[in-house]
C-alpha cells in the first residue's frame, strides 16, 4: 500500500463580473479494490448555495454546485485528498479461458453491457487507420490478448513524442498515430481505439500520476481495458507503463468529456474573456 497526499487548485479568472451556472466538478477520486480514499475535502470560492455528492452513470464520484445569483470574476476551487493505491501487482489475475486469443467471443449479456466501450472515438465505426494499427500487432502477437495490450502499449509510448496540451479535446487517432505526437489523453484515445478494433473494451482514465518526483505536475490520463477474469486494467501509453500504486484514478467514462475535471457554463452572456491555472502537489507520506 502506497499513500500520497494530494493538493489540486484550479483558478478561472474572467475580465468582467459573471454569474455562473451550475457545474459539475469530477474531484474527489474513485474508492475500489485498486484504491481507498482516506480524506477528501472540497472548498469553492465563491462559496456555492448548493453543493451535492452523487455517483455518475460510471461509478464516479462527482459534486454539482448551484450558485447563488451574485457576481464574482474568480472561480476558485481547491480539493485537498489523502488516497491510498493498493495495486502492486498489475498481473495478479486469471483470464477466462475463452479471452486468451483475439477476437474475444463475448457473451451476449457482457457483449450488451461492454457496447459503449467498444464504438470508435468519431463515430459508432473505427478509425482506419487505428483498424490497420491492430491488425499488425495483432498479427505479430498472434492474437494473444495480453501480448497485444503491451506491444500495442510500448508501440505508442516507444514511436509517439509526448506534448504537453493543456486544454482542448482529444485528437483523432489517426491524426495522433500520423504525426507520431500527442498529449497524454491523445495518446490513451489511440490506445483505446486500436484496442476497440480488435474487440477489446476500453475506457479513459482521468488521475493523477505519481511516479515522478517533479514539483511540475500535470493532470493525468490513461486506459483502461476490460479483461475476462481481471477486470479493468489500467495501461498508460505515455509512460509505457502498466498501471500499479503511482497511478490515483479520478473518474473513467467511455468518452473522454466526461472526465474533465470541472464542467459547467457561465449564465452571463457576452463577449467575456476567461484566463484559468491550476496547482497540482502530490506527496508521498
Amino acid at each position: 500500500m502506497t499513500v500520497y497526499q494530494i493538493e489540486h487548485s484550479i483558478d478561472y479568472n474572467y475580465s468582467q463580473p459573471v454569474n455562473f451556472a451550475p457545474h459539475q466538478l469530477r474531484l474527489r477520486p474513485r474508492s475500489n479494490v485498486h484504491q481507498s480514499v482516506l480524506n477528501f475535502d472540497l472548498s469553492i470560492s465563491p462559496p456555492p448555495g448548493k453543493l451535492v455528492e452523487a455517483v455518475d452513470l460510471d461509478g464516479n464520484n462527482i459534486h454539482w454546485a448551484w450558485f447563488d445569483n451574485h457576481l464574482a470574476t474568480n472561480l476558485h476551487i481547491h480539493a485537498q485528498t489523502t488516497v491510498s493505491t493498493n495495486l502492486s501487482d498489475p498481473f495478479n489475475y486469471l483470464l477466462e479461458p475463452w479471452a486468451t486469443q483475439l477476437p474475444i467471443d463475448y457473451p451476449v449479456s457482457l457483449s450488451h453491457q461492454l457496447q459503449p466501450y467498444l464504438a470508435g472515438y468519431l463515430c459508432r465505426s473505427i478509425d482506419p487507420i487505428a483498424a490497420q494499427l491492430a491488425a499488425e500487432i495483432w498479427h505479430t502477437v498472434g492474437g494473444n490478448t495480453i501480448a497485444f495490450a503491451s506491444e500495442l502499449n510500448q508501440q505508442i509510448y516507444h514511436s509517439c513524442k509526448y506534448a504537453l496540451r493543456d486544454t482542448g479535446s482529444p485528437l483523432p487517432p489517426s491524426i495522433t498515430w500520423k504525426n507520431r505526437s500527442g498529449s497524454c489523453r491523445d495518446l490513451v484515445v489511440l490506445f483505446i481505439e486500436v484496442c476497440r478494433a480488435v474487440g477489446l473494451a476500453g475506457r479513459f482514465v482521468s488521475g493523477y500520476e505519481a511516479g515522478a518526483e517533479t514539483d511540475d505536475r500535470h493532470l493525468h490520463a490513461w486506459a483502461e481495458i476490460y479483461l475476462p477474469g481481471g477486470g479493468w486494467r489500467g495501461y498508460d501509453p505515455t509512460h509505457g507503463l502498466l498501471v500499479a500504486t503511482d497511478h490515483i484514478a479520478i473518474c473513467s467514462s467511455p468518452f473522454p468529456a466526461q472526465t474533465t475535471p470541472v464542467e459547467g457554463k457561465l449564465q452571463t452572456i457576452g463577449n467575456i474573456g476567461m484566463e484559468m491555472n491550476y496547482r497540482l502537489m502530490i506527496q508521498k507520506i
